[in-house]
């Protein structure tokens, strides 16, 4: 993903709860465009399924997990992973063993991922980010397309709701815009940069 200019990352959002967005949707998926070729009902009971085994490895150390990607765009195939972002406090310090530590996710959601497209599989392979909430604060570019869509299916307090609502509302101030190239898409951050411009997101 590229972009025109630079952002600097601000800190986490200040929005209350009440204040966020439709296109924040509660767990499920959506049902159309590609995603009718899914057994029925097999997405939602995959997506239940990945919520209470995040709940259970985590407990209380859990503050968020939501599907972004194809997944939570309704575009999403047989060859699609499923994008999870995981918030989580604390966390091990390294991505190898942040990722040991989720295996037993994997392992409890097997038989689901393999029957949302067909008895026979293909199986939806997880694939997870992990961010304390240290870490969200912090930004990243992965966020940006969140703030299109995301499907929220734990967010204790609202934190991942209300931080997503900040930065949408920051690039929607700078006139921040998704654009296809050449098959692919960037985020032009501010269309009317120019040389000198410091761009916060």
């Amino acid at each position: 993903m590229a972009a025109r200019a630079k952002p600097v990352h601000g800190a986490g959002s200040s929005l209350g709860t009440r204040q966020v967005n439709r296109w924040l949707r509660p767990c499920g998926p959506r049902q159309s465009g590609r995603l009718r070729g899914m057994v029925t009902d097999s997405g939602s009971m995959l997506f239940g399924g990945v919520r209470e085994a995040t709940r259970a490895l985590y407990g209380k150390r859990l503050v968020a997990l939501a599907v972004f990607g194809s997944w939570a765009r309704g575009a999403a195939t047989t060859a699609s992973d499923l994008d999870l972002l995981v918030v989580a406090e604390p966390l091990p310090p390294s991505r190898l063993k942040r990722v040991r530590e989720f295996r037993p996710v994997a392992e409890a959601t097997r038989a689901a991922r393999c029957r949302v497209w067909s008895a026979e599989g293909p199986e939806v392979e997880l694939a997870p980010v992990f961010k304390t909430p240290a870490e969200l604060a912090a930004g990243s570019p992965l966020y940006l397309d969140m703030t299109l869509w995301c499907e929220l299916l734990v967010d204790r307090d609202g934190t991942l709701a209300a931080f997503l609502t900040d930065l949408r509302y920051r690039m929607q101030a700078l006139g921040a815009r998704r654009l296809r190239f050449k098959g692919g898409v960037f985020w032009d951050y501010k269309p009317d940069f120019r040389p000198g411009d410091v761009v916060e997101l």
